[in-house]
């Protein structure tokens, strides 16, 4: 029998859990994100701290200790609107009559950042065009050829810029009679100042003028028009050769006895006469808005090669003085 208890006896089986990190589990990855993320936000809170101004701190150190006082003392842009009851919790954005959108006070803001800027740029391209007339007058006055013709030289200020104005007289003409021929003081000028406008980075208007005398011969296609374009394309040429960039010059045109110096009397030589405008910022723009369809006839104009009306004159007599 003692056999038989000694056999029935249960079997008891002892498990051990084994300890160490495995008891955890992944528990500990969680609070070290945790921990990871609240030091980040910790540092971030003390830089921003670092870089706001004291006037600013005690602006949120107030808010937060009665944020209801500084919305209701503070009805403006951003804490409440005046048509809630209690004033706070931010602008009302469905409401669009009767205040101005925060757009358009930027846009407003903007135009008028634009507008100083042209302004201000208007102002240093005059200063800059007065010191060119400047030096031109230097240079006419320091060339004892040239200074004899400062009475045929006038330099103007004019809506489109420094205006450069070349007059002929019946003593000393800029061109042979009823052509376009350079007369050799003339070239002289006329490459003098183009050597002063090289240093200026403004584009240049050239316009030929001449007086109301009819051309001889005009009816059968040569007349006024076609000559004050030659002579202005004329006085281009010479202008390169004094060391003006050819594709500094912007237009060329011929306009005939269409705006005589002298009203008084259409036939005065002094109405016969070569305009060099040296161009502001607007005229430039104005030039490139408009169409070629829109420029008065006789004229032509073109960015890299000034075309021009041409023409031979005929063969019958001249006018002797043109």
């Amino acid at each position: 029998m003692a056999g038989d208890a000694k056999k029935l006896q249960p079997i008891i089986v002892k498990r051990v859990k084994k300890g160490g990190h495995a008891a955890h589990g992944g528990a500990w990855k969680i609070a070290y994100a945790d921990f990871v993320t609240a030091m980040m936000a910790f540092f971030l809170l003390m830089w921003l701290l670092g870089s706001t101004s004291e006037g600013d701190k005690k602006g949120i150190a107030d808010y937060f200790a009665s944020p209801l006082k500084i919305a209701l003392l503070s009805a403006g842009s951003g804490a409440g609107d005046s048509s809630h009851v209690i004033r706070g919790g931010g602008e009302d954005l469905s409401r669009t009559v009767g205040q101005v959108k925060r757009g358009d006070v930027d846009a407003a803001k903007s135009t008028i950042n634009l507008q100083a800027l042209k302004e201000q740029q208007a102002r240093a391209e005059r200063v800059r065009l007065e010191e060119l007339k400047a030096k031109v007058e230097d240079k006419l006055a320091s060339n004892p050829k040239l200074a004899e013709m400062t009475k045929q030289i006038l330099l103007d200020m004019t809506a489109d810029g420094l205006r450069i104005q070349i007059v002929d007289e019946n003593q000393r003409p800029m061109f042979a009679s009823g052509s376009a021929e350079v007369q050799p003081y003339m070239r002289d000028l006329l490459r003098a100042v183009g050597e002063v406008l090289s240093e200026v980075p403004n584009r240049l208007t050239l316009e030929g003028h001449t007086d109301a005398l009819p051309f001889a011969g005009g009816a059968r296609g040569f007349g006024n028009w076609e000559l004050s374009a030659d002579r202005a394309n004329a006085s281009r040429r010479e202008l390169v050769t004094g060391g003006l960039p050819a594709d500094q010059v912007l237009r060329v045109q011929g306009l005939a006895a269409s705006t005589p110096f002298d009203p008084a009397d259409p036939t005065a030589p002094a109405n016969r006469r070569i305009s060099i405008i040296v161009m502001n910022r607007d005229a430039e723009e104005r030039v490139f808005r408009s169409s070629p369809q829109t420029q008065p006839a006789g004229s032509a104009m073109g960015p890299s090669s000034p075309a021009t009306a041409t023409g031979n004159p005929p063969s019958s007599p001249l006018p002797s003085a043109r």
